[in-house]
């Protein structure tokens, strides 16, 4: 299923299709698990960063001096949702390793039912930084807005979500939400069941990464 809007983009790649499969069968063990999301928030983020500016750079190799590219000014800075981002931190880090970290965590008001922040820690300058906000799912979309609202209030403009799998619905909460916002998935599933579980899903990927099933 595909949804018409340009800032979706459901990753379509052998490799991560063949990851993704055994990600989902129930019978994989947490640590197999957890290697699988580190090996697939590796590729994703490389796919996420493939629009980043670059500029030329003298180097000087064994041989003799020459021009390479870097990324041109760009501060980067990774934000996974406590807990289950975490899963996919190592990863993305493994793709990026200069970028900064900051750790947010969410829950839901009893009164309310709405997520809020319980817990942020931002790296400095985060308002000028390209962030990657990391959570394996998209469920239902709550979670996901109050994370890009608070990152919003901090004065991020740049914000890449990277999730490994997504349904219609919370797909949709987020980009009719804000305008801006860019969501990279591995897989986008039929839809949510009456507890909001993603269809077909993972399961708990929380649960799944840190072996509290």
């Amino acid at each position: 299923m595909r949804l018409a809007d340009e800032r979706l983009n459901v990753l379509e790649h052998p490799l991560i299709a063949h990851k993704m499969s055994i990600m989902r069968d129930g019978s994989t063990a947490p640590s197999q698990f957890r290697q699988l999301v580190h090996e697939v928030a590796m590729l994703e983020v490389y796919e996420a960063s493939r629009d980043l500016a670059t500029e030329p750079v003298e180097v000087e190799t064994p041989l003799r001096r020459t021009v390479g590219k870097r990324i041109a000014g760009e501060k980067l800075a990774v934000v996974p949702i406590l807990r289950a981002g975490m899963g996919m931190l190592d990863g993305v880090l493994s793709a990026i390793p200069s970028a900064a970290v900051g750790v947010l965590g969410m829950e839901r008001d009893e009164q309310t039912h709405q997520p809020h922040e319980y817990y942020a820690k931002m790296p400095r300058g985060i308002a000028d930084r390209t962030v990657f906000l990391i959570d394996p799912m998209l469920a239902t979309g709550g979670s996901a807005l109050s994370a890009i609202h608070y990152l919003r209030e901090q004065g991020v403009c740049d914000i890449r979500f990277l999730v490994l799998v997504a349904a219609p619905e919370g797909v949709r909460a987020v980009l009719q939400e804000d305008p801006d916002v860019r969501i990279w998935t591995c897989a986008l599933d039929d839809g949510l069941n009456e507890q909001a579980y993603i269809l077909p899903g993972l399961g708990d990927a929380g649960d799944r990464i840190f072996g509290t099933l």
